[in-house]
């Protein structure tokens, strides 16, 4: 399907040079946000597996917090690290 611009107000076809520019253009701004979700994923996934707030906080009052981040936090972060 021919991809169009406006020049000076009027419709001008895309050179076949313009489409392939827009091709690869629009080709690396997908691969950009793809990456870019992907590199978020560890998030999400900490997220859903880290103890309920409270939890973590009763936790903490009972063992304190070096045995609350050793116990509950590292786990999680070793399982899901960031990407590099």
């Amino acid at each position: 399907m021919p991809r169009f611009k406006l020049v000076d107000g009027v419709k001008v076809q895309f050179t076949p040079e313009e489409e392939t520019q827009r091709d690869t253009d629009e080709a690396e701004a997908l691969a950009e946000r793809e990456l870019e979700q992907g590199s978020n994923q560890y998030k999400t996934k900490r997220a859903k597996e880290y103890p309920s707030m409270a939890d973590q906080l009763d936790y903490i009052y009972h063992n304190g917090l070096t045995k609350w981040k050793a116990d509950m936090i590292t786990p999680v972060k070793d399982k899901y690290p960031k990407p590099d």
